[in-house]
């Protein structure tokens, strides 16, 4: 039904836009006494063979929501009802900026893929941290965080500690975020230099606590074979739990959509289906070339059931969405997880 009747609808309309007012809808419809208990009848799917454990963290099972879309913890509870395992907020910064000029999210229907361009819009670790110490939900809850846009690379580990303090009492694990193209500058510091003096000192303050936390990294799609080496060594090095593969993508190649309509979007990161053959390579090379020495969470393109579970058998430890979310709806998430049951 969502196919055919809700998203040709909400595709007549601008793609930022509509998505505020869907998440405002479900904010509303949440408060009805009865909503809650349908969503989670229609949409969840729970099983013993679904459960895992990852980083010393419980998930009821291995689909998540991939960072971006509820930015500011807004709807945790509300997403937790809609069968997701784990729920990534962010990518949060130290001080709330308004992103990029609009419009700068865009559809390209065709591919069912997504340009964004949104430079890390959000209210700040402080209001993130402030939502989250009042959820409801026992979900497990990640933090993506990042710098602001005007700080420069030399100042950008004082940022991810800001942040890291201020969310670490309400959140389960961490993701370093350096690999958006939305920041300028920001992907520098994937050079193994910068990116191991950063994860070297979120791990110090991290072992520092008396109940550390997970930190992932999320890496680019665009990573050379050499690089990814190198992030190899890195999570190795630094001790970290693991990365998540992959952010969006620069790459323009292969695409169904008319070369006027890309160049009309412009600038950005390109996510959804065309990215998941090369989000599936990074995740089974790093696998492969690591020995499974650390967990992976595989995001990118993942669209059906099959593209999850080609993931899976690709070395991912968990999943996440956003992209196919949006195209295919919120029976997506169930459908994947009856798959991995079968599988």
């Amino acid at each position: 039904m969502y196919k055919i009747l809700v998203s040709p609808i909400l595709f007549l309309f601008d793609a930022e836009r509509i998505h505020y007012f869907v998440c405002e809808l479900l904010q509303f419809a949440f408060k009805i006494p009865f909503v809650p208990r349908i969503l989670r009848s229609v949409y969840t799917y729970d099983h013993p063979d679904l459960v895992q454990e990852v980083a010393g963290l419980k998930f009821r099972n291995p689909v998540g929501l991939a960072a971006g879309f509820d930015k500011n913890a807004e709807m945790v509870d509300e997403l937790e009802a809609l069968g997701f395992g784990f729920i990534e907020i962010g990518t949060v910064t130290p001080r709330p900026q308004p992103g990029n000029e609009k419009p700068r999210l865009f559809r390209l229907k065709k591919d069912k893929a997504l340009i964004n361009r949104m430079g890390f819009n959000n209210k700040g670790a402080a209001v993130a941290a402030a939502k989250l110490a009042n959820r409801k939900s026992k979900i497990l809850v990640g933090g993506n965080i990042g710098k602001n846009k005007d700080t420069p690379n030399d100042q950008a580990l004082d940022d991810y500690l800001i942040c890291f303090r201020q969310l670490f009492d309400v959140v389960d694990y961490f993701v370093v975020n350096v690999s958006s193209p939305n920041t300028p500058g920001l992907r520098d510091l994937q050079e193994k230099g910068p990116l191991t003096a950063l994860l070297r000192e979120l791990q110090k303050k991290n072992k520092e606590k008396f109940n550390p936390k997970p930190i992932f990294l999320k890496i680019a799609p665009d990573l050379t074979l050499s690089q990814l080496d190198d992030i190899i060594d890195i999570v190795k090095e630094t001790g970290i739990a693991g990365v998540i593969a992959t952010n969006t993508t620069i790459s323009r190649a292969d695409l169904r959509t008319s070369q006027a309509e890309i160049d009309k979007a412009g600038a950005g990161g390109l996510s959804g289906a065309p990215l998941a053959h090369r989000a599936t390579e990074v995740i089974r090379y790093i696998c492969d070339k690591s020995n499974h020495a650390f967990p992976v969470i595989g995001v990118g393109g993942i669209g059906s059931a099959q593209e999850a579970v080609d993931k899976k058998n690709a070395g991912a430890s968990l999943l996440q969405l956003y992209t196919g979310f949006i195209y295919e709806g919120p029976g997506l998430v169930k459908d994947i997880c009856k798959s991995l049951v079968r599988k």
